[in-house]
């Protein structure tokens, strides 16, 4: 029997809708970590039917390091509406932080480093992480790193 603290618990934490999180945590007879990588295997999958659409709304972002390193970001996505969300917005700050600490030279090179704050993901599954959660397609359009003295 899954218990609703187990079921917020799990939303809380993965951000997934409820449903998804109940059939997850049904799955793995309500052990919440296999439940937590059954979400992010889910989501990655339904981030790689999203891959053909187009993405023409987004945002620009900015993130300055001690007033030693500056980087501008643009990130897009489908509609105004996702790019307005609270989770697109910590994807774009999580990405600035990865150019500022990894001064990656291209967007393929970011897409293959491993996520700063947990090595065990490559940015293009965080990425993918936040499509599933989001609905949309998400694509990393250019960024810019600047270095005092660089």
């Amino acid at each position: 029997m899954i218990s609703i603290d187990q079921l917020k618990k799990l939303r809380q934490k993965t951000g997934a809708g409820v449903m998804d999180c109940r059939k997850a945590l049904e799955e793995t007879k309500g052990d919440e970590k296999k439940a937590e990588d059954l979400l992010q295997k889910w989501g990655i999958e339904k981030s790689e039917k999203k891959a053909d659409r187009q993405t023409k709304a987004g945002i620009i972002d900015s993130y300055i390091h001690g007033g030693k390193v500056g980087v501008m970001l643009e990130l897009l996505c489908e509609t105004d509406f996702v790019a307005k969300t609270d989770d697109f917005k910590n994807l774009s700050h999580e990405l600035c932080l990865q150019i500022a600490s990894m001064n990656p030279k291209d967007v393929k090179t970011l897409e293959s480093q491993e996520y700063i704050r947990d090595p065990k993901i490559i940015i293009r599954d965080l990425i993918k992480q936040t499509i599933g959660k989001l609905g949309e397609n998400i694509t990393v359009s250019r960024f810019t790193r600047y270095q005092l003295g660089g």
